[in-house]
C-alpha cells in the first residue's frame, strides 16, 4: 500500500512541476475528489495533464541534435515509448505554438516533408525538465527509503 501512495506522490509532484500555471485548479480538483474518496477518478486526471508534460519534452529530445521529421521521431521513441501519429502532430503543432520549435517544408521524393528544428525557448524547456527531474529523483529516494525499512 506504501508503494501505490509512494507512485501516486510523485505522479502529483511531476503534473505540479510540469503545470505550474494548473496548480491552484489542480488542488481544488483534488480537494474535491478527496471528499468523494475516489483516488482512481483522480490518478486518471492527473495522468493525462502528467503524459502531456512529460511526451512534450520527449519530443524535444528526440530533436535536440538535429531536424528531423514525424516518421523519424516516432522510430526513434519507439524503444521507449509509443506514440502515434496524430498524438505527435498534436504535440508537435503545441510546441511549435509555444514557440519551442519551428517547421520547414523541404521536398522528399517529389512531396513535401516537414522538419522540426528545436528553437532555443525548446532547449530551455529540455535543461528546466532535467533540473525538475533531479529534484523529484531526491524527493523519490526519500520516500523509497521508507519502503526499505
Amino acid at each position: 500500500m506504501c508503494l501505490l501512495y509512494t507512485v501516486y506522490f510523485i505522479q502529483h509532484l511531476f503534473f505540479y512541476i510540469l503545470n505550474y500555471n494548473l496548480l491552484t485548479q489542480t488542488i481544488l480538483r483534488d480537494t474535491m475528489y478527496s471528499v468523494k474518496g475516489n483516488m482512481f477518478e483522480r490518478r486518471h486526471l492527473m495522468d493525462a495533464q502528467l503524459k502531456r508534460g512529460l511526451l512534450d519534452v520527449c519530443v524535444l529530445a528526440a530533436i535536440k541534435k538535429e531536424d528531423t521529421y514525424g516518421y523519424q521521431i516516432i522510430k526513434d521513441l519507439k524503444p521507449y515509448l509509443e506514440m502515434s501519429e496524430s498524438t505527435l502532430y498534436t504535440i508537435v503543432k503545441r510546441l511549435e505554438n509555444s514557440g519551442m520549435l519551428t517547421v520547414r517544408n523541404i521536398e522528399y521524393d517529389g512531396r513535401l516533408r516537414k522538419y522540426y528544428h528545436i528553437t532555443a525557448e525548446g532547449l530551455r524547456r529540455l535543461e528546466t525538465f532535467r533540473d525538475e527531474w533531479d529534484k523529484i529523483m531526491i524527493i523519490y529516494q526519500f520516500i523509497a527509503r521508507e519502503d526499505k525499512k
